[in-house]
């Protein structure tokens, strides 16, 4: 199966909802751990520990593995490896962006069948134009990856550059929407996603009628909520994946204080 055919798969199952694994450095604290690698690789592993049963989509970010150089990237390669042997699926918050042989590395880092940091699926940025995604596009849809790109994030800062208008008239927003529809329609694989934040009232773009997963970040801590998806999505809501990470992690480090979170967070 592909990407949005295990999604599909594994949300009937277990419900829509990505957990962030985001070791901040309070989130450490708070568990008693040390900001070090050790800290790192102990609060990560144990969110996938707790939570992988229960857990449709387990989402990394990248940055707070990478800040601890080499022996970090070690780290999200197992905790990559944990989500696939709980039988979740992965996301790796990444956002990387760039042109032509750049673009083909970054593609081949997460989405090649032999990439030590290989995930079910990545984030991409386009506003170096939504076709320098192509090597990604390529990659993914050959080895049955998804990937989610950036359309509204949840940043309030973000609308300066999404909610501005393109030459043809709409926001740059609506434009990567319409982009990746296209290329979905156009593979069959529905494999492209976006990425849009549940903290707008008005996210400023319409995915009433997109064709693929829609990831929503800024529950739980920014503010955002399961319950007010449908007042900001519509009927769009059945192809939402909504993303919290803090709320969760503080119910750590004791298992049963993660699932706590985990279901007080579900309703």
């Amino acid at each position: 199966m592909n990407y949005f055919e295990r999604l599909q798969a594994i949300t009937a199952e277990r419900g829509a909802l990505c957990i962030g694994i985001d070791p901040h450095p309070q989130i450490l604290e708070a568990w008693g751990l040390v900001d070090d690698v050790k800290g790192l690789e102990t609060c990560a592993r144990a969110m996938v520990e707790a939570l992988g049963a229960e857990v449709t989509v387990f989402k990394p970010q990248s940055a707070f593995y990478e800040v601890h150089g080499s022996a970090g990237i070690a780290v999200l390669e197992r905790v990559l490896d944990d989500i696939r042997q709980a039988g979740a699926l992965s996301i790796l918050d990444v956002k990387r962006g760039d042109i032509g042989s750049t673009m083909a590395g970054y593609a081949r880092a997460y989405l090649a069948e032999d990439a030590p940091l290989r995930a079910d699926a990545i984030t991409l940025a386009p506003y170096l134009g939504f076709e320098s995604l192509r090597p990604a596009m390529d990659l993914a849809h050959e080895t049955g990856r998804g990937l989610y790109v950036l359309a509204r994030t949840s940043n309030p800062e973000g609308g300066d550059v999404q909610l501005s208008t393109t030459s043809a008239g709409g926001s740059v927003s609506q434009s990567i929407v319409d982009a990746a529809a296209a290329e979905n329609e156009r593979s069959g694989q529905y494999a492209i996603g976006l990425v849009v934040g549940g903290t707008h009232a008005d996210p400023g773009c319409d995915v009433s009628c997109f064709n693929g997963s829609v990831l929503v970040p800024g529950i739980g801590a920014q503010g955002g909520t399961i319950e007010g998806l449908r007042e900001i999505f519509g009927q769009a809501t059945d192809r939402l994946l909504p993303s919290a990470s803090r709320q969760v992690m503080r119910g750590g480090p004791e298992h049963q204080g993660l699932r706590a979170e985990l279901h007080r967070l579900l309703g």
